[in-house]
């Protein structure tokens, strides 16, 4: 009897002891090993990077200070063998286990990317790469891609339309191709069926409307007269007029500081000159927003002709049913240049 009660107290000690043991290893393994001077920090693993490349990462720059345990759980749970790339987002405190558990998932903090105010792709490929893991030469070599844009109803010259102006959340390590496809996706909603109806009754398609919107974009910046603008504008296609669009001649002379369109940027031979050509350019002249396209969708059914900036400085426009009018309108808006000494 004696000896059974001795050996219950080693037993009962020993179990102790062990509790003892297994409860340090859980503080420890539930202890913060992530420091940060603020409540996060944003952290990146790049496409092909191995497991060695995130435990130097991640006590190099400071965000732990003692990777073995870390490293012991991150074995456990066989995160060498599965490391993701992508931007993470750490939380001051983390633990071991809540670290290795969001590297492992590929559990990413989004990037929120927004442009507008495009007129040329090579700016949204800087843009796309300065936010993105993606490279702007290789985002480029596929907006040029003939084939490829094939395949979406695209060309070179017109891929600057698959992109609609927005706010749109990416992972961080997207790829070029994957980008690509993303905005596709993203026109393809924007095309809905009542968009691409009322595109289709204006007898013109969605890139036609594209182009349309374009030039009014370039033109004004006042959203409440954009679909009067596009209502002028069909009107003249109707008519079968030139568009004689002052952004047409500007884009054809290259140089977008000009606030003046004088008589020479009109005779430029140009396939974008709607002073030179009838009808529309070949492609978009920038990347047209959504309300810009929305107000060519929805074109104010009017009988102008023409418009023409107010002499006021307001950045609206004066709109006219007939020639002599639109020269009235025009004559004074050039004498408030010359006022105001704009010659160019």
């Amino acid at each position: 009897m004696r000896i059974f009660k001795i050996v219950l107290v080693v037993i009962s000690v020993v179990l102790i002891g062990v509790a003892i043991l297994f409860y340090k290893l859980y503080q420890k393994y539930q202890a913060p090993i992530v420091a940060l001077p603020s409540s996060s920090a944003i952290f990146f693993i790049p496409t092909n990077s191995d497991y060695h490349y995130v435990l130097k990462s991640l006590y190099n720059q400071g965000f732990v200070k003692d990777t073995s345990l870390l490293n012991f759980v991150a074995e456990l749970k066989k995160y060498p063998q599965k490391v993701k790339p992508g931007r993470y987002r750490l939380q001051n405190e983390m633990n071991a286990n809540q670290l290795v558990n969001m590297l492992r998932s590929g559990r990413q903090d989004p990037v929120m990317f927004t442009f507008n105010n495009i007129r040329f792709l090579p700016k949204l490929a800087g843009l796309a790469a300065a936010k993105l893991e993606l490279d702007s030469a290789k985002l480029m070599s596929m907006l040029t891609n003939r084939p490829l844009l094939d395949s979406i109803g695209f060309t070179p010259e017109t891929a600057i339309a698959l992109f609609i102006p927005n706010t749109y959340e990416f992972f961080w390590n997207t790829s070029e191709l994957e980008f690509v496809e993303r905005m596709h996706k993203e026109y393809k909603k924007f095309w809905s069926e009542n968009r691409t109806s009322k595109a289709m009754d204006m007898s013109l398609s969605p890139i036609e409307v594209s182009i349309l919107a374009s030039i009014i974009q370039e033109e004004t910046n006042k959203t409440d007269e954009m679909s009067r603008m596009a209502g002028v504008l069909v009107n003249r296609l109707r008519r079968n007029m030139k568009l004689q669009a002052d952004p047409t001649a500007r884009y054809a002379y290259g140089d977008f500081s000009v606030k003046r369109i004088l008589t020479d940027y009109t005779l430029i031979e140009s396939p974008y000159n709607t002073y030179h050509i009838f009808g529309l350019p070949p492609d978009p002249i920038c990347m047209p927003e959504q309300k810009a396209i929305d107000a060519v969708l929805n074109f104010e059914k009017n009988s102008y002709l023409y418009y023409c900036a107010r002499a006021d400085g307001s950045g609206y426009h004066e709109f006219a049913e007939n020639h002599s009018q639109h020269i009235r309108n025009a004559n004074a808006y050039h004498s408030y240049l010359r006022k105001l000494n704009i010659r160019r």
